[in-house]
């Protein structure tokens, strides 16, 4: 019986688990290299789709802070909270690696 609740209680939840997060608000800038899906649209843009949360949370940061030197993305972040980057970095890393958006 405990294995039928329990089995139970994880298909309820795999959806909740599965959803993917809500689109940031300042998806824009980064969607004009990187693609809205992750897949980059320009040549040199890394694709960020699929890449691990903690990895582009602290990328984020560190390109927000200076202590990555790369001009475009420190300008094309400028003073962004960590809550926005964080909502940056979940939807790019709930996104499924593919083919780049046309």
């Amino acid at each position: 019986m405990r294995t039928v609740l329990t089995a139970a209680f994880l298909l309820t939840a795999l959806p909740a688990m599965a959803a993917t997060p809500p689109k940031p608000a300042r998806l824009g800038l980064c969607a004009a290299c990187h693609g809205e899906t992750g897949m980059a649209q320009i040549p040199g843009a890394p694709n960020l789709a699929g890449q691990k949360l903690d990895y582009l949370r602290e990328a984020l940061r560190q390109y927000r802070d200076g202590r990555r030197t790369a001009p475009l993305m420190k300008a094309a972040i400028g003073p962004v909270s960590d809550a926005d980057l964080d909502a940056l970095a979940q939807w790019y890393s709930a996104q499924t690696p593919g083919q780049p958006t046309p």
